[in-house]
């Protein structure tokens, strides 16, 4: 499956026989051929021509627009899964409290467990007891889920083993030019944050593909309240993979110094609400320069691609597969053909 990514601010793609040409202030910068292309993502404020847009309809292209800092802001969506049943059986399912409540326990069950996989693998490998008791503790906070008894307590459960995850991260840094003192989002406030931010957002379209691919409702969650223009399936399936592969990943391009913080433009500044892009670039307080932003997405698709053989059935896959795995899995339990949903878990795996 071939994917692409246009970076440039004010790119203007333009069809040219069965390629897509880029411009970029009137003249050809780039090319992405039509054949075999499955996926496209624009990156900022990028125009597209009609005969593109129509080129992309036909060749069903999935297209999504994110915006300069990496937030999702729309999809081109060719039309809806022809599947009635499955969404049917979603809504179902997903409309009975017990079910939704079990469902949110085996989601943040599989996040809590791998987070803490996580910290303790880096505590035993750098013989550091604070990560291994963060571990401990949200082992522990993992273990509490079976006893809660409504979706807030559930949530805030998660919450909390968030904030003793983000408290440990920092131990987590090897680059000393590089800190973190907490997890800040819209908008993240330096270059870590701004790294795990763009990963996260990549991430939940890598699960928001896959939900569509197999016909559900991504806005129909059990974790993620519904909330308007919020796909809450895919907030809530991209919860078990952030450590695994969102934080692994940022992690070891950090502390292998594949990044510096001179690749990161910081500014005291907040952001607010933009009009174009020469705007919102004078007001972000990080953005990633854009050879950081293309390294970046050269590592993360070198990543999802990685070579790994699943332990249950010796299958060959990749870490694309993993998640398509996952969201099959779900489906499976909305459908009644499981009666739980069983989440990812790292330790299956390594």
């Amino acid at each position: 499956m071939q994917r692409a990514y246009v970076l440039e601010p004010g790119a203007y793609l333009r069809k040219t026989g069965e390629t897509l040409t880029l411009f970029r202030e009137g003249r050809p910068s780039g090319e992405i051929p039509l054949h075999g292309l499955h996926h496209l993502t624009l990156i900022g404020y990028a125009s597209l021509s009609g005969a593109v847009l129509d080129a992309l309809i036909r060749g069903r292209v999935e297209t999504v627009l994110l915006s300069p800092t990496g937030r999702f802001r729309a999809r081109l969506m060719v039309d809806e899964h022809k599947h009635v049943e499955r969404r049917r059986a979603q809504y179902l399912r997903l409309s009975d409290p017990g079910r939704i409540l079990a469902a949110a326990k085996a989601l943040v069950r599989g996040k809590l467990l791998n987070a803490a996989r996580f910290l303790a693998l880096r505590g035993m490998q750098h013989d550091n007891r604070d990560l291994i008791q963060a571990a401990a503790r949200i082992r522990g906070l993992a273990g509490s889920l079976d006893a809660l008894t409504s979706l807030e307590l559930v949530r805030g459960a998660e919450g909390h083993a968030a904030n003793l995850y983000f408290q440990a991260f920092p131990l987590l840094l090897r680059n000393p030019r590089f800190t973190f003192n907490g997890r800040t989002r819209r908008p993240p406030l330096d270059p870590v944050n701004a790294l795990l931010s763009f990963v996260y957002t990549l991430l939940t379209q890598e699960v928001l593909t896959q939900i569509k691919v197999v016909g559900l409702d991504p806005y129909l969650g059990a974790l993620h309240a519904v909330d308007y223009g919020r796909p809450s399936l895919a907030c809530d399936l991209v919860e078990e993979w952030r450590s695994f592969l969102g934080d692994r990943l940022v992690l070891t391009l950090i502390n292998r110094q594949a990044l510096t913080p001179d690749d990161f433009i910081l500014r005291q500044r907040t952001v607010t609400e933009a009009v174009d892009e020469a705007d919102l670039k004078a007001k972000r307080p990080v953005e990633m320069k854009p050879q950081t932003c293309r390294a970046l997405l050269q590592s993360y698709e070198k990543w999802m691609t990685t070579p790994i053989k699943w332990p249950e059935t010796s299958e060959n896959t990749d870490h694309r597969g993993l998640i398509r795995r996952q969201v099959k899995k779900f489906d499976a339990y909305l459908s009644s053909k499981t009666e739980e949903y069983d989440p990812f878990l790292w330790s299956r795996v390594f």
